[in-house]
């Protein structure tokens, strides 16, 4: 097991779990739960990260990657790699099954220690099973009751997201006020999950008031930035955390991040040692960068120039860099920073509200303002104007400050995806139809050929 407490953080001390009745004392549990960590924070979960990001309008990939961005289909090899992030949710998922099942038997652990040690489990199943059910939509649902049974039908999408609520439900009245490590989940961080799930099924109100929640909890705020290099202060490799931060998947330098490995090239000085795949590219002249405002910091710092051989207008990307490191990136990646909740709330409250108000444009003018090195607290020349907007421009501006903001953490597909814009916005940024069967992965070979009740044809998803 892997990703085990030293000092204050999230980090990697294998244990060994003996048998699964070794769960009578919250030291036993607590190693139990590193297990449900490790299949996501592991190299099979990579290919989540590289695959997405290969998909939207601001991204180019390369190798196996590149078909991606011809947009006819994903190929053999990419349904391949993405079967293996299947593969690491479900070892995940297990996990958690896992512990859910056994912790109600301990018998050296009070019972409020119990709940919060199963509301962790359920809070990384629902992460696990939201993620399955955005790519995948109907998915085997395996529980803690039905964990071991191997032929299992295709759930429908609503039984999913019905597990996901009461899992989360569950995590954010147990969790404690703060993670217990570094990378672990707070009340808060169940509840920003809540507000991303409920904005995924337009429940606009529960998104508004979720996301609202960890507003007014206080607990968090943005970090200030005057020029492009602050954003190391958010990004760094020796970033232990920030003010921001509310889950992130935690690395060091002994148990690096391995999508590093995608993002730079030999000679570059951004990442000194080992592999150099630069899998990812983008250009000055596509439709995402050329409209994209020079004067915002945040395009500044993410990109760099640099030919690698498909023309001098080629860039890569500074957003993890890692110049001192020595074995593994020490850079963590962020799966939610409080500026998503911000703009989570103001997209959910302007659906909710029929328009926006001042107080969701200014949540939305505090993350554009940072982005642009002014004060996010203090009006300022780039601040948007509410009378510009009406309900469906406003949501259309939320979606552009989402692209810039979490560029390359993993969004921006899933943005489009849940927004319905995939096939428009392919259409507008690279002029190409996109194929429709690319808006959800394969079932992957790897659950059909084992799993009976899954029929490869029959209960195959569209276009495959």
């Amino acid at each position: 097991m892997f990703f085990s407490g030293c000092d204050d953080m999230l980090e990697e001390n294998p244990k060994a779990i003996a048998s699964e009745t070794f769960y009578n004392t919250a030291e036993e549990i607590a190693a139990a739960l590193n297990g449900v960590y490790e299949p996501i924070h592991g190299s099979k979960f990579t290919s989540y990260f590289t695959l997405l990001e290969a998909c939207p309008d601001n991204v180019y990939g390369k190798g196996s990657l590149a078909t991606i961005s011809e947009y006819k289909g994903f190929s053999t090899a990419n349904i391949t790699n993405m079967g293996h992030v299947w593969t690491a949710l479900y070892l995940s998922i297990r996990n958690a099954n896992v512990v859910i099942k056994n912790t109600p038997g301990g018998t050296k652990i009070s019972e409020e220690k119990k709940a919060q040690f199963m509301a962790e489990a359920k809070f990384l199943r629902a992460f696990d099973y939201f993620a399955l059910v955005r790519l995948w939509a109907g998915v085997p649902l395996r529980t803690e009751e039905t964990m071991d049974v191997i032929e299992l039908p295709r759930a429908s999408v609503e039984d999913i997201y019905e597990l996901i609520l009461s899992d989360l439900e569950y995590a954010e009245e147990h969790l404690p006020d703060n993670p217990r490590l570094l990378g672990t989940p707070s009340k808060w961080t169940a509840k920003t999950l809540l507000a991303d799930v409920y904005l995924t099924l337009k429940k606009w109100e529960n998104a508004r008031d979720k996301a609202k929640e960890v507003i007014d909890s206080g607990k968090y705020s943005l970090v200030q930035v005057s020029e492009p290099d602050d954003f190391e202060k958010i990004y760094g490799a020796d970033i232990l955390t920030t003010s921001e931060e509310i889950f992130y998947f935690k690395y060091t330098d002994q148990k690096g991040w391995e999508l590093m490995n995608f993002f730079h090239i030999n000679g570059d000085g951004y990442k000194p040692y080992g592999h150099y795949w630069y899998s990812f590219y983008a250009t000055t002249n596509t439709y995402f960068y050329k409209n994209w405002d020079d004067r915002d910091l945040r395009k500044q710092h993410n990109f760099y120039l640099w030919d690698i051989g498909l023309g001098d207008n080629t860039m890569l990307f500074k957003k993890y860099i890692d110049p001192n490191g020595t074995t593994g990136s020490s850079n963590d990646w962020p799966i939610y920073r409080y500026p998503e909740v911000l703009l989570i709330y103001a997209e959910a409250a302007n659906w909710a509200n029929g328009g926006p108000t001042a107080e969701v444009m200014e949540c939305v003018n505090k993350v554009h303002r940072r982005g642009y090195g002014y004060n996010s607290e203090i009006e300022s020349p780039v601040d948007f104007k509410l009378s510009d907007y009406n309900v469906n421009s406003f949501s259309e501006l939320v979606l552009q400050e989402r692209g810039y903001e979490m560029i390359l953490e993993c969004k921006r597909w899933l943005d489009l995806l849940r927004t319905e814009k995939a096939v428009e916005t392919i259409k507008m940024s690279e002029g190409i139809d996109l194929d429709t069967s690319m808006l959800l992965w394969a079932i992957p070979v790897i659950e059909t050929n084992y799993n009976k009740a899954i029929d490869p044809v029959k209960d195959q998803n569209p276009g495959y």
